[in-house]
């Protein structure tokens, strides 16, 4: 009986080391062809390249018409932490009022903010942009921070409210009995204890908005104000003949910032999702 549970076992990881490597074949495939010659990249399907060019990571770096992609990734940085510190600082005040403060129509406004979360982006694309254009945003980095510095995402404000709903009351009473002001309690009983879930929501923001591309396509024109994504996608000719190695190399270089940032605080994002809304 032992021996067929160990059996059991090794066969039941076998199968999940073979689905991960399934898994991970593309990601390896596009590691390895950025450092292929461009002649090779279609035509030699294996991993580990037999040709090792860095020429790929030189010509993708200078750009495009005298932009590098220092500027795309300072561009991209620029918008990313921005979005973080506006979605921290405004969703983390929000869920505070809906959790702990009581007023007219709360129930109400926080009803209409759950609806918020079912409506498609696409929906509100076109009254969004008419009103960029109208306050003359448009080709600025305005459309994509200002919005999270006005609780735009209402997802964040869901899970921290649940978050703060799991943080006993008690510690309210007694701040408030010592002459803590709702402030008070806010920057010294919540927002110490509200760490995991701030740690969750700025990697999240961070992944989101440097990966995103539709807004950036929308509202962002000039070359100087280009993002890596958009910087990559310019690199793609469909007309032409596209430099596939130089798009390769620098679709490698736009993982990183994602990888570092999400194995640095893995701890805290599994901390953060696992006790939300937990007693």
């Amino acid at each position: 009986m032992a021996q067929r549970a160990i059996a059991a076992k090794l066969g039941k990881h076998a199968v999940i080391i073979l689905l991960g490597l399934v898994m991970l074949y593309p990601v390896l495939w596009l590691l390895g062809s950025s450092f292929k010659p461009n002649q090779q990249i279609f035509t030699d399907t294996s991993v580990w390249p037999s040709s090792f060019t860095l020429d790929n990571y030189v010509n993708g770096w200078k750009g495009l018409q005298g932009t590098t992609f220092g500027t795309f990734f300072a561009n991209s940085l620029q918008i990313s932490v921005l979005s973080v510190l506006g979605n921290v600082i405004t969703c983390s005040l929000t869920a505070f009022a809906f959790a702990r403060l009581e007023f007219r129509g709360k129930k109400l406004w926080f009803s209409l903010m759950l609806v918020t979360i079912m409506l498609p982006y696409h929906v509100t694309l076109v009254p969004q942009y008419i009103l960029y254009n109208k306050f003359e945003w448009i080709n600025t980095f305005y459309p994509l921070v200002v919005p999270k510095w006005l609780a735009h995402d209402s997802f964040f404000i869901l899970l921290m409210v649940q978050f703060i709903r799991g943080i006993p009351k008690e510690l309210d009473e007694s701040a408030t009995i010592d002459g803590c002001g709702q402030s008070q309690i806010y920057f010294r009983i919540v927002l110490p204890l509200l760490i995991p879930a701030l740690i969750t929501t700025s990697i999240f923001t961070f992944i989101w908005t440097w990966d995103d591309f539709f807004s950036q396509m929308i509202y962002l024109n000039n070359i100087k104000l280009f993002t890596v994504q958009l910087g990559i996608r310019s690199l793609f000719d469909p007309s032409g003949q596209s430099d596939w190695g130089a798009l390769l190399a620098m679709s490698v270089l736009s993982l990183v910032p994602i990888m570092a940032i999400f194995l640095t605080f893995q701890k805290h994002f599994v901390d953060g999702i696992s006790t939300t809304g937990l007693k």
